[in-house]
């Protein structure tokens, strides 16, 4: 039996609000808005998900980024990636891009489709100090390269970072060792999970709700709602009759100055225009 102690729960609930960026691609940003700015390594989590296309067809044209990394997982849909280092890959449903700027490079992610749902996440991380004009990299996982486990009746784990029953997801960052999960509970489905200790740590129900914690401590978390969450390590999840699905995500804390605009993360105001110069200039 988990001690309350020890036990996550909801530290408070956050909804998304409805922003547009790129060419005016229509989103809900869950992260990186006045309720929630950041969540330590987190800068930001936008929700795209559409079956309209006039909503995304005009895509995320050529833009920089430098000193930090942006995660792409795609639900539904197909999305283009071309950068100024020669990289390119075609995100496919299931499939995840973590994208390095370090010190920077110029991107673009253009749908591949016309009609149709297009659906997913993306998820800025921050880089530390150290690592913030480390030389950019690209990955890209296909479906089958993200493991899925069952580890409990009625529950499915995609594994895109982190360790879940002995098997590790495909992304390693030691700066920030995140846990990157989507999780399936089937109707009424229960699963428990151990968190990293000391790590930041929020889910978002996207299909469904779920009960976070046990006890006099669980609390609702309903579909389009984030939880900041807390308190221990022991995380308990109780699906609702409809059952649920959302994703679970953690990092280590940087605890890090940050100066931030637009596209660009760093930790001062020094470093952060000389980034603009940086950009004007072409030495991205």
């Amino acid at each position: 039996m988990t001690s309350t102690a020890d036990a996550v729960r909801i530290l408070r609930h956050v909804r998304g609000m409805p922003a547009s960026d790129g060419a005016g691609v229509k989103l809900t940003r869950v992260i990186g808005t006045p309720q929630l700015p950041d969540l330590d390594p987190f800068l930001m989590l936008d929700e795209f998900g559409t079956d309209k296309p006039e909503d995304y067809l005009a895509g995320f044209p050529e833009h920089p980024h430098r000193g930090f990394e942006t995660v792409t997982y795609m639900l539904d849909g197909r999305m283009r990636h071309k950068d100024n280092h020669g990289n390119e890959g075609l995100l496919v449903p299931g499939s995840v891009q973590w994208m390095t700027a370090g010190r920077g490079l110029v991107h673009s992610e253009m749908p591949e489709q016309e009609a149709g749902r297009m659906r997913g996440f993306q998820l800025w991380v921050n880089l530390p100090a150290k690592d913030k004009m480390t030389a950019p990299k690209y990955q890209e996982f296909a479906p089958d390269r993200i493991p899925v486990v069952q580890p409990g009746e009625g529950v499915s784990v995609k594994i895109i970072a982190g360790n879940v029953d002995g098997v590790a997801g495909p992304i390693s960052q030691p700066a920030t060792d995140p846990v990157y999960l989507d999780i399936t509970l089937a109707p009424n489905a229960s699963w428990h999970y151990d968190l990293p200790e000391g790590h930041n740590a929020f889910a978002y129900a996207f299909e469904g709700a779920a009960q976070v914690g046990e006890g006099e401590d669980a609390r609702p978390l309903v579909s389009q709602e984030l939880a900041v969450l807390g308190g221990g390590v022991h995380l308990a999840l109780n699906a609702d009759a409809a059952g649920a699905r959302l994703i679970l995500v953690a990092g280590r804390p940087l605890r890090e100055p940050v100066a931030r605009h637009g596209p660009f993360v760093m930790n001062t105001r020094e470093e952060l225009m000389q980034a603009f110069v940086d950009y004007q200039q072409g030495r991205f």
